[in-house]
C-alpha cells in the first residue's frame, strides 16, 4: 500500500484537519463585516451576496451526506485528497474573483469541501490513533469547530479596518494549500470501506434538494417578506425534503446513515438536542448581538469586543480533555447550555449591550457553545459502535448545519421586522434565544429520565477496540414503556 512521508505520524495528520476546517468554518464567521467591500468591488448586491452565503451553507451541509456514501465506495484518502485540491480551487477562485459567478463557485466549493473533509478526516483522526489520542483529537476539534468560529469577527473586523478583503482570502487560499500538502503527506492508501454497500441516491437527492431548497428561502429574507413565494415556499418545502430524508433512512433496509439507531436511542437523542439548540440559540444571539452593535463601534473595535468568544472556545477545549473518560462527560453540555442561557441573557439586558455587557457576554457564549455542542457529539458518538462514528458525525453536523446557518438568517429577519422598531424585534429575538437554550438543556434532562439512562463513565478501550459502545444507552423512552409494561402485567387476572 502507498504511504506519504509522515503517514502514521499523528502530529501531521492533527495539523492536516486543522488546516483543512479552519478555513471555511473561520470565514464564516468573518464575513458580516467584509460584505459591503465584497459587494462594492464585485458589483453584487445585498441579494447576491445573501445568495452566495446560502448556497456555501447548503453545500456545507450536504457534504456530510456525501462524504458518507462517497467513503463507501471509494477509496477514502483518495478521495481526502480530491477533497482538498477542490479546496484550494475553491479558495483561489473565491479570493481572485472578478465577478459574482467567480466568488460565489469558489465559496460554494469551500462549504462543500469543508464538510466532506470534516467527515472523512475527523473520524478515523479520532478511533485511527489508538486510545492514547483520543482525547487530544477532541480538544482539537473543539478548537477547530469552535474556536474558529469565535476568531472569525475579531479577523473579519480587522480586515475590514485594513479596507481589503482579498488578503484575508488569499490567507484562506494558502491555509487551504497546507492541508492539500499535508493531505499527500499522510497519505495511506486503504480500500473503500463497504464495496458492497447499497448506493442511495434517493437519500443524496432528498439532502441535496432538501438543504439547497432551505437555504434559498433564508436567503431571500434579506429582501422578501417571510410570506412571500421566494422565501416561504422553498423554505418549507427544503424543511419537508430533510424530514423525508429522516423518515426515508430510518425506514430503509440498508440505510446511508444511521437514524434509526440514534433517533430510537436515549442518550443520542438527548445529545442532539442539546447540540441543535446550542447551535441555533448561539448563532443567533452572537449575529444579532453584532448588528445591533454595529453602527457604534468600527469594525476593528466590534471584532475585538467578541473575542473573549475564542477564550471561552480554548477553555472549553481543556474541559473536554479533562473529562472525556469520565462521568462527568454526560453533564459537561448541560454546563454549556447554563453559560450559553447567561450569556443571552447578557446580551439582552440592555439592546445594544454596553462594552462591558457584550465583554461579559461573548465570554459566556463561548464558554457554553464550546462546552455545549463538540461535548454532546461525543456523548452521541460514544453510545455507539467506533465503526459507526462517521456516520454519527454526518448526522449530527447535517442537523447542526441546518440549526445553526437556516435559523440565523430567519431571526435576524423577524428582528428587523417584529415589534415597533429593530432594537425591540432584536430584544425580542434574543427572548426566543434564550428559551431555545433552556428548553435544550431541560429536554435532554427529561428525556434521561424517560428513558432511565445514567451518566456512566465511558469504557473508551472497548469503544476503541470495536466491540461496541463506550456505555449502555437504554431505548427511548423505555422507563416509561417498562413502568406501563408493569402496570399492565399487574392488572392481569391472578396477578397480585
Amino acid at each position: 500500500m502507498r504511504q506519504g512521508p509522515l503517514a502514521g505520524r499523528y502530529p501531521a495528520a492533527a495539523a492536516m484537519v486543522i488546516f483543512a476546517l479552519v478555513p471555511y468554518l473561520g470565514l464564516s464567521a468573518a464575513l458580516q463585516p467584509l460584505t459591503p467591500m465584497i459587494g462594492h468591488q464585485l458589483h453584487m448586491s445585498m441579494q447576491t451576496m445573501s445568495l452566495g452565503f446560502g448556497m456555501a451553507n447548503a453545500g456545507y451541509a450536504v457534504g456530510t451526506v456525501l462524504a458518507v456514501q462517497f467513503a463507501q465506495h471509494f477509496p477514502q484518502r483518495r478521495m481526502m485528497v480530491l477533497y482538498a485540491a477542490l479546496l484550494v480551487i475553491g479558495s483561489v477562485l473565491a479570493a481572485a474573483a472578478q465577478d459574482p459567478a467567480m466568488f460565489i463557485a469558489g465559496h460554494v466549493l469551500q462549504g462543500l469541501c469543508t464538510s466532506l473533509l470534516l467527515i472523512a478526516a475527523v473520524p478515523p483522526l479520532a478511533i485511527g490513533f489508538g486510545l492514547a489520542r483520543i482525547r487530544s483529537t477532541a480538544m482539537i476539534m473543539n478548537v477547530c469547530i469552535f474556536g474558529a468560529v469565535a476568531l472569525g469577527p475579531t479577523i473579519g473586523g480587522i480586515q475590514a479596518g485594513a479596507h481589503a478583503w482579498r488578503p484575508l482570502f488569499w490567507v484562506i487560499a494558502a491555509i487551504s494549500l497546507a492541508a492539500l500538502a499535508l493531505t499527500v503527506l499522510t497519505f495511506e492508501d486503504a480500500p473503500a470501506a463497504d464495496p458492497d454497500a447499497p448506493r442511495d441516491p434517493v437519500a443524496l437527492g432528498l439532502a441535496a434538494t432538501g438543504c439547497v431548497a432551505a437555504f434559498y428561502g433564508a436567503s431571500e429574507l434579506l429582501t422578501h417578506p417571510f410570506l412571500s413565494a421566494q422565501t416561504f415556499g422553498p423554505l418549507v418545502l427544503g424543511l419537508a425534503l430533510i424530514v423525508a430524508l429522516v423518515v426515508n433512512q430510518y425506514r430503509a433496509r440498508r440505510p446511508l446513515l444511521m437514524i434509526r439507531s440514534m433517533l430510537t436511542s436515549t442518550v443520542p437523542v438527548a445529545g442532539i438536542l442539546v447540540a441543535l439548540s446550542a447551535a441555533a440559540a448561539s448563532v443567533t444571539a452572537t449575529e444579532l448581538t453584532a448588528s445591533a452593535l454595529a453602527p457604534h463601534y468600527t469594525a476593528v473595535h466590534l471584532g475585538l469586543l467578541f473575542l473573549p468568544e475564542l477564550g471561552g472556545a480554548l477553555l472549553t477545549a481543556v474541559m473536554l480533555g479533562v473529562v472525556l473518560n469520565k462521568r462527568q462527560l454526560h453533564y459537561l453540555p448541560l454546563v454549556g447550555m447554563a453559560f450559553l442561557a447567561a450569556g443571552i441573557a447578557v446580551f439582552r439586558v440592555q439592546v445594544p449591550p454596553s462594552q462591558t455587557l457584550t465583554l461579559i457576554g461573548s465570554a459566556l457564549t463561548g464558554i457554553g457553545l464550546g462546552a455545549a455542542v463538540a461535548p454532546a457529539l461525543f456523548v452521541a458518538g460514544f453510545s455507539l459502535p467506533a465503526a459507526s462514528l462517521q456516520r454519527v458525525f454526518a448526522i449530527v453536523e447535517l442537523f447542526r448545519a441546518v440549526a445553526a446557518f437556516l435559523v440565523a438568517p430567519v431571526f435576524a429577519h423577524f428582528a428587523v421586522t417584529v415589534g415597533a422598531n429593530p432594537r425591540t424585534g432584536t430584544g425580542i429575538v434574543l427572548w426566543i434565544g434564550l428559551g431555545i437554550a433552556i428548553s435544550g438543556a431541560l429536554g435532554a434532562v427529561l428525556l434521561y429520565a424517560l428513558g432511565g439512562a445514567r451518566p456512566r463513565t465511558p469504557d473508551l478501550a472497548r469503544f476503541m477496540d470495536g466491540d461496541g459502545p463506550a456505555w449502555y444507552s437504554p431505548p427511548l423512552l423505555a422507563a416509561v414503556r417498562n413502568r406501563q409494561r408493569r402496570g399492565v402485567l399487574a392488572e392481569e387476572p391472578g396477578r397480585s
